[in-house]
């Protein structure tokens, strides 16, 4: 009677949100992802006063004012190091953790919040505008390395019919970050001209409270199983994040996995690119990664402010409606957590981009017609709010998730890192190529956005599989028919089929 008990609480624990999972979930992506989405915006209110600054430290130096093209040159350098610097850290990603584990890199990775954030705070007082360009450029690896190692680090600490919902709370962490700073820049709080170095400076303060508070959760059980050949702590994490001692089946297919790796060899980031049995997976990643920065969505909010000003909205006002903005994209990323299990990732991503193709479209030709057409400006708002939305369910949070899914142990690290890499280079090529595009092309550089959208929705469609609810060595046997290659197990004696069925067994042991 007691052996069935403790069996029925195996089960009814299987898979659960557990209080260590979600903690280690709230701590990670609040002292990581926060970050990234608070520094995207932290520059964008502040940044009259901060230019106010460059030009008299400039003056007091040399005794002449600033030229407005210097001006110009050090506040774009000032907004374009941080994805730069976000794709030197994407660059350390593979390296760092397969050495420091993820966990460990989690925490190494605040030394680059934390760092920058003092040298930012202090720049007035130092009369030093290379302080900030600098620290932008730090901040900027912390936000590479978060970007990619808290998907990477939740998804194998996730149960995998809870893995899509914990993968996208990075995501949603970087929306709530993107709010926070739009908050904290209104004028009537740090957005002025005394305010503005104490907000820079908040980015250290998730770090301190991560580098505090993670050290008390586990590392990934897979890292420690597979890459660390250390059963007996793979297994006590596994047990602290199930809350149950019975975790036999899932270790068993973590040693599959293994089994499958070992008989492929393990995988560098030059020789992933080579792989034949990631070759779908690695074209797929690099596609989403592209269409997801590429779709428009700095050029959104780069003409938001001139759309709400358009419709009438007073300028002093802007800020708010601004904020508002970002307000429905939080609300939105909160949807898609609930969704994602029930939904697919697949059915997002082609959603989301559809959306954002449709709402590209339309706006081309409300813009077009803003002058002429007295309502047309409202038309303009509205395809604004509806590019958000589509955006924030499928476009930006599941990339970072399907790339945990798509690759195995091994070749996950080198793959966030080509994924992430990819993902910081077209954010950089963006903000330098789109004041271009604006000033030649006007309002019809959203056609170019739309055809993006419609080529990666098509790519989708046809290419990516759905991966909700599956093993990653399931995964990898969907993409292994596309890519015309086979799983092997151990020496190659064990094919999957049998593997699974094993598995299957294991688990029918476990839950009767």
């Amino acid at each position: 009677m007691k052996e069935s008990t403790e069996l029925d609480k195996s089960v009814e624990y299987r898979g659960r949100l557990t209080a260590v999972l979600a903690l280690a979930t709230l701590i990670s992506a609040f002292g990581s992802s926060f970050q990234y989405g608070y520094n995207v915006a932290a520059v964008n209110s502040p940044a009259p006063f901060m230019q106010q600054f460059y030009n008299k430290t400039y003056t007091d130096r040399y005794k002449e004012p600033m030229e407005e093209d210097l001006l110009t040159l050090l506040w774009s350098l000032t907004v374009s190091m941080y994805p730069l610097g976000g794709f030197f850290g994407s660059l350390m990603v593979a390296p760092l953790v397969n050495k420091l584990g993820r966990k460990g890199t989690l925490l190494f990775n605040n030394i680059f919040s934390i760092v920058p954030a003092i040298m930012m705070g202090v720049s007035e007082i130092a009369k030093s505008y290379e302080i900030i360009i600098v620290a932008r450029v730090i901040v900027g690896i912390c936000a590479g390395l978060s970007s990619n190692v808290v998907p990477m680090y939740l998804g194998e600490l996730a149960p995998k019919n809870l893995r899509g919902a914990i993968g996208i709370i990075p995501e949603l962490f970087i929306t709530i970050g993107i709010l926070a700073a739009q908050v904290m820049g209104i004028r009537n709080i740090l957005g002025n001209s005394t305010g503005w170095t104490i907000m820079l400076g908040l980015t250290g303060i998730p770090a301190v409270i991560e580098l505090v508070l993670l050290p008390f959760f586990p590392e990934s059980p897979r890292y420690m199983l597979i890459q660390r050949r250390d059963e007996k702590n793979s297994r006590k994490a596994l047990q602290r994040l199930r809350g149950w001692d019975d975790v036999d089946a899932e270790m068993e297919e973590m040693c599959l996995e293994d089994q499958s790796e070992r008989a492929e060899g393990r995988l560098s980031a030059l020789s992933l690119l080579s792989q034949r049995s990631l070759r779908w997976q690695l074209v797929s990643i690099i596609i989403m990664n592209m269409g997801q920065q590429l779709s428009g969505v700095n050029a959104i909010y780069y003409y938001a402010d001139s759309i709400y000003g358009s419709a009438g909205v007073n300028e002093k006002d802007i800020q708010y409606v601004t904020m508002g903005t970002g307000a429905v994209n939080v609300f939105i990323t909160i949807a898609a957590v609930f969704i994602v299990e029930s939904s697919g990732r697949r059915l997002l991503l082609l959603l989301g981009f559809g959306i954002c193709c449709g709402a590209c479209v339309v706006l081309t030709v409300a813009l077009n017609f803003q002058e002429s057409v007295s309502w047309m400006p409202y038309i303009s708002i509205a395809c604004v709010i509806i590019y958000v939305i589509g955006h924030a369910i499928g476009p930006s949070p599941i990339p970072s998730l399907v790339t945990t899914e798509m690759f195995r142990q091994s070749a996950r690290p080198a793959a966030f890192m080509v994924g992430g890499s990819v993902h910081w280079i077209c954010n950089f090529a963006v903000g330098l190529i789109f004041p271009f595009m604006e000033r030649g092309l006007g309002p019809y550089s959203f056609i170019i956005f739309s055809v993006i959208c419609l080529v990666t929705l098509i790519y989708i469609w046809m290419v990516v599989p759905e991966t909700k609810n599956k093993t990653f060595l399931e995964v990898s046997q969907m993409f292994a028919e596309r890519n015309k290659t086979e799983i092997k197990v151990g020496n190659g004696d064990l094919p999957l089929k049998d593997s699974k069925e094993n598995l299957e067994s294991a688990e029918k042991i476990t839950a009767f």
